[in-house]
């Protein structure tokens, strides 16, 4: 019961976090490419971030990387599969070339790094600065785009102000309270309930219910029939999941974060392996297929069920 309060509360936290936090910084002069960019792409990875660094801090290192990790999966082998068998569709190569080698890159050198069976400091740079890259080929991109728009004024009369700052404070309250609730019960479940390993919770419920967020946002790009903002939410969510979490959990913990070996060898490949199946196409062709998609949900079935024969 605790964990689905957790999750509703990260799912209506985050929707009301991520437009007051738009709001607040377009009210305050800020361009709307950099809204984007900046605020509302790394608000979008809240809960993520959020979990994950309670379950470092908490001592539950595995579920710390499990929720990383599971995040990239589910949202590149479960939510994109399933916009791209419902709406495939073309996409800007150029746009999405740089970010999606620089996600590859990300999991190669966390797979690298992880041979020592932990992530150091100098691997946990490595992937900072890769996140640097990311920052400003991003707002290079967004700002070559906008070059020449005009910028939308935003109302900001007093009831405005008060009403979007007690939303951002509401949604950032309710994204802590309900990722301590989905670390706290997910332990809780792994352990006393299922008997399973914690680090299939982190990579199953935990991941998918943190990644709601960008479930809803590529549902909503479904009915309106955008298949690129899907591809590019997720593609950045994953960015940040990997370049910036994983670091920020291994500061938390001293600098380094231990690496399992089933992530190593398991988990880790089989996002690598999604990746590649759903992304590496796509930008050569230009385009999405149902074959992708269908291929990509196929085989993060396979190892969901892999997972759990596994324990």
């Amino acid at each position: 019961m605790c964990f689905a309060l957790g999750l509703v509360l990260i799912v209506r936290g985050g929707d009301r976090f991520v437009d007051a936090a738009a709001w607040m910084a377009a009210a305050s002069g800020i361009p709307p490419f950099i809204i984007g960019a900046t605020v509302v792409s790394v608000a979008t990875t809240l809960p993520e971030i959020l979990v994950s660094l309670i379950a470092a801090l908490s001592g539950h290192t595995e579920m710390a990387a499990g929720n990383a990790i599971g995040s990239v999966t589910a949202n590149t082998a479960l939510i994109l599969a399933l916009s791209v068998i419902f709406l495939p569709g073309r996409i800007d190569r150029v746009r999405y070339l740089p970010k999606t080698l620089l996600l590859i890159a990300g999991l190669l050198t966390l797979w690298a790094m992880g041979l020592s069976g932990v992530l150091t400091p100098p691997g946990s740079m490595g992937l900072f600065v890769l996140f640097v890259l990311f920052v400003c080929e991003n707002l290079y991109s967004a700002k070559a785009e906008r070059r020449g728009d005009t910028e939308a004024a935003v109302t900001a009369d007093r009831r405005t102000v008060v009403k979007n700052l007690l939303f951002f404070l509401l949604g950032a309250g309710e994204i802590i309270l309900g990722s301590r609730l989905l670390v706290d019960n997910g332990t809780l479940i792994a352990r006393d309930i299922l008997h399973i390993d914690e680090r299939i919770v982190s990579l199953t419920m935990v991941a998918v219910g943190t990644s709601l967020p960008e479930l809803v946002t590529a549902i909503g790009a479904i009915i309106k029939r955008r298949a690129a903002i899907t591809a590019g939410n997720i593609l950045g969510a994953n960015i940040i999941d990997v370049l910036l979490i994983l670091p920020l959990c291994a500061l938390s913990q001293g600098g380094t974060l231990a690496v399992s070996r089933s992530t190593l060898w398991i988990d880790l490949p089989f996002c690598l392996l999604a990746t590649l199946v759903t992304l590496v196409p796509t930008v050569i062709r230009g385009r999405f297929s149902r074959v992708q998609g269908f291929l990509a949900l196929a085989l993060y079935l396979m190892y969901i069920l892999f997972l759990f024969i596994k324990d």
